[in-house]
């Protein structure tokens, strides 16, 4: 048994007892170790042992070499350049590939629509082809890649799996992409041998931004085996109808997935807007019917064409009123302070309390044109003092608010939320547009869920790991102050001691997440800021943190407070 083949009878996540999965390698137990330990990092950490039986924590985009389906000549590969290229040179040598279905578990040289290469690591994505030979020409099939996606819309949704799509075959959740289709064809002995290429995630791609994934969406466990089976019994469904009718029939269906239906998009070519309007539907032809913004309709095909909803675009802004600002984020032990110049962060630092002499020289050397200082603070009206005499000047102390740039705070009394977690808030927004779980690692942890929708839910909040190690210093007789580190099984008294630390932190936020998930159609980012955040995000279980957003910010809070200036 080769390593795909080890990763391939586990892909379900299903438990496999060792002697099965040996009998199948033709191998002793002993060594499916040493097979494991060959796996892709990624992966590795996926696998859960116990009492002789294997299963991994969560299933992966791999389908068993013995795959088949009723409608299709199913063939299941390690490894591939592309799966599109396999049936290409299939049907390029005389071979017929109606009805053929090829998957792969890797490919080399995946790709998209306009040249775009599609990546993704093993286990994370579904890419597969099928094969289907028509009488109609390669000019008849226009409409072919706007029916795929709907056909694979269908199959999600019967998963329980909501997709958009995003004209002409995108695979959508709001922004974030889910899924592609490419469209290949040969003319060949008067037939048209088209060959589709999908690619859909199975689990988040950590390398690629502004994704989406079917385990996500879905909220369960569903199996490639499972996904692949409804895939291929709306494509052939799908297919012999186009066959037969066209596209007109599956018009109607494909409007109402359809992410842009009335609403107003740009369309790009190599990056420049050529037309915007209001989506009117698709044609006959697959073509996009637009109302542009000069009146009429206008028919758009695809080629070389991207369309973006207008918020997408990165618009060059009209040169906004110099603003020179000194922000301050008053910690509970520290404080952070930026300096803004025309709404960019030139220059950052902290000190603690006792000794701002830092503050106090940068001071002299850039704040000649400062016209406002704008903070938040947690800290006593004492250290506030101290920041301003450091300056000179009067500081503007922002407080939590019950709105603000759009986001709505739920918190029962907005006075006594602390301002760094609103200014958290406020700050995730440069990093995602997603729901999150916003962790800040300080004198205190705290814990907070931001819907998609910019509802800012509450939170949690625990001792920081100085406190947390204070209290069982204190409190506790014989375990000493000596740092340790994390291990999964630590075994000196300092190392259990920062194990549960550490730990104590992953599991609140681990619940935070799952309770914000439980009540979020998309995919949850983790965002984690402050001085243990590199820790937290390091002990993050790895099955956790596969599918799942997880991103480092340093001084969220001053992002906050950037953002307020900017826009309030």
């Amino acid at each position: 048994m080769s390593l795909s083949q080890l990763l391939a009878a586990l892909a379900d996540g299903e438990p496999r007892h060792v002697t099965e999965l040996a009998r199948a390698a033709g191998h002793a137990p002993a060594s499916l170790n040493a097979l494991w330990q060959q796996a892709p990092a990624h992966l590795r950490g996926l696998l859960r042992q116990r009492d002789g039986f294997w299963h991994l924590v969560r299933p992966l985009a791999l389908l068993p070499e013995n795959y088949r389906h009723p409608r299709f000549q199913a063939a299941v590969l390690e490894e591939t350049a592309s799966t599109n290229d396999e049936l290409l040179a299939a049907v390029r040598a005389g071979g017929d590939i109606h009805h053929r279905f090829v998957a792969a578990h890797h490919q080399r040289s995946g790709r998209g629509r306009q040249g775009r290469a599609w990546q993704s690591r093993m286990g994370e994505c579904l890419t597969f082809s099928i094969g289907w030979t028509f009488a109609r020409t390669q000019a008849e099939l226009g409409a072919l890649a706007p029916l795929a996606a709907l056909a694979c819309a269908r199959a999600l949704a019967s998963l329980g799996c909501p997709a958009a799509i995003k004209w002409p075959n995108d695979l959508v959740s709001g922004t974030d992409k889910l899924g592609g289709i490419l469209i290949e064809s040969v003319r060949r002995d008067g037939l048209t041998h088209a060959v589709i290429g999908i690619g859909i995630n199975f689990v988040l791609p950590k390398e690629v931004a502004n994704a989406a994934s079917v385990q996500a969406l879905a909220g369960k466990k569903i199996t490639a085996a499972a996904l692949a089976d409804r895939l291929l019994d709306e494509l052939a469904a799908a297919l012999e109808g186009f066959a037969a009718e066209g596209f007109a029939p599956f018009q109607a269906a494909y409007e109402t997935v359809h992410r842009d239906q009335d609403r107003e998009v740009c369309l790009l070519r190599e990056g420049e807007t050529v037309a915007q309007g209001r989506v009117l539907g698709i044609a006959a032809d697959g073509a996009l019917r637009l109302a542009p913004e000069q009146g009429g309709e206008m028919l758009v095909h695809s080629g070389e064409i991207s369309l973006r909803r207008p918020e997408q675009l990165v618009q060059a802004a009209a040169p906004a009123k110099p603003q020179q600002c000194l922000l301050l984020d008053g910690g509970n032990s520290r404080l952070k302070w930026a300096w803004v110049r025309n709404g960019r962060i030139v220059h950052s630092g902290h000190a603690p309390y006792r000794d701002l002499s830092q503050l106090e020289r940068e001071w002299q050397e850039r704040g000649a044109d400062i016209e406002k200082i704008v903070g938040s603070a947690v800290c006593g009206e004492d250290k506030r003092d101290a920041a301003a005499r450091a300056v000179g000047l009067p500081v503007e102390w922002l407080a939590s608010m019950p709105r603000a740039l759009g986001i709505t705070n739920h918190y029962r009394r907005p006075e006594e939320h602390g301002p760094d977690r609103w200014f958290n808030a406020l700050g995730s927004r440069r990093f995602t547009d997603r729901a999150c779980v916003i962790v800040s690692c300080g004198t205190a942890v705290t814990i907070d869920a931001l819907t998609a929708d910019n509802h800012y839910l509450g939170g949690s909040i625990m001792p920081g790991f100085y406190l947390m190690k204070e209290a069982l210093c204190r409190k506790t007789d014989r375990l000493g102050r000596l740092d340790g580190q994390h291990y999964p099984f630590p075994t000196t008294t300092a190392n259990a001691i920062a194990t549960g630390m550490i730990d104590a932190v992953c599991g609140a936020l681990m619940l935070m997440h799952a309770r914000l998930a439980s009540r979020s159609s998309g995919a949850v980012d983790v965002l984690i800021t402050g001085g243990g955040a590199a820790k937290v995000a390091a002990a993050l279980p790895a099955a956790f943190t596969l599918d799942k957003q997880v991103k480092i910010v340093d001084n969220l809070v001053i992002f906050g407070l950037l953002n307020w200036i900017e826009n309030a």
